[in-house]
């Protein structure tokens, strides 16, 4: 494996998620990933070479441990880790496509034209809805894989001893796992990890969300308050009840100038008089 590739691909992840989505990685990362690859697969590692039945019947071991191991611990973990990390994979081909297309639009417009993102990493638009959707989508991987777990292996715990009657074996037969404790506490210490990883994956969501909802009420707030500013009634005279207008006890109405009374043109005045 090329240890570069990924150190890149987990600084990638880690460059675009929240505090709750580095927690999340390094919680994969350290406890799960490393656990399964230094420890876990050593101890699985003999679960059918060491799985003896008090039988020498051709094909009746190979019968029950088939039964009673339907799929193994350890391709099931593998077959999880995939999943649940290719949510976060996506997002970075997402932003990664965010940035060629804004390079794209650079060259043919010029480097003066008007950015179509002008911050491709940040969880705005349809990158919001890839994050948002990833993080449920590897909360519901977990969630299922928990599910099968249970199904397979009740209560999560494997027996030391049991009893197999199917066919080739001649009669009821006791059959032996190979260390059923180290598994037990491998597979509690994974559906541990694996719950918490649940948990931080909906507590990012529902942070993401609240976020999202706080943003949107204080633009609402703004647009109220700047149309309260600048509104119709912003330089007009207070109105009160009834649409009646009020005044400060200086205020002084406007005087009409009473214009002066026009002459009657059938009289004279004094002056006219005198003249004539």
């Amino acid at each position: 494996m090329n240890w570069g590739v990924f150190e890149g691909l987990l600084s990638g992840v880690n460059k675009y998620s929240t505090a709750f989505g580095r927690i999340w990685l390094s919680l994969v990362f350290i406890f799960r990933l490393l656990v399964y690859v230094v420890a876990a697969e050593r101890v699985w590692s003999d679960d059918h070479k060491d799985f003896d039945c008090n039988t020498r019947q051709p094909g009746c071991t190979n019968v029950c441990f088939d039964h009673f191991f339907p799929v193994s611990h350890i391709r099931l973990w593998a077959l999880q880790l995939i999943l649940v990390t290719c949510p976060s994979l996506l997002v970075i081909m997402h932003v990664a496509y965010r940035e060629a297309k804004e390079q794209r639009h650079r060259i043919t417009h010029g480097d003066d034209c008007h950015c179509v993102y002008p911050n491709p990493g940040k969880k705005r638009g349809g990158l919001w809805w890839t994050y948002l959707l990833s993080l449920v989508f590897k909360a519901g991987v977990d969630v299922v894989f928990l599910y099968i777990f249970y199904r397979f292996y009740r209560n999560y715990t494997l027996p030391r001893v049991v009893k197999c009657e199917l066919t080739p074996c001649p009669n009821v037969v006791d059959c032996f796992i190979s260390r059923p404790t180290e598994k037990n506490i491998f597979t509690l210490f994974m559906v541990v990890t694996t719950c918490i990883c649940i948990m931080l994956s909906l507590v990012e969501a529902a942070y993401l969300i609240g976020k999202r909802c706080r943003e949107c009420l204080r633009t609402r707030g703004g647009e109220k308050g700047w149309h309260r500013r600048n509104g119709t009634h912003s330089c007009a005279e207070p109105l009160g009840a009834g649409g009646q207008v009020f005044h400060g006890t200086d205020y002084k109405p406007p005087t009409a100038s009473i214009p002066p009374p026009a002459s009657n043109p059938g009289t004279l005045t004094e002056e006219e008089e005198a003249l004539s």
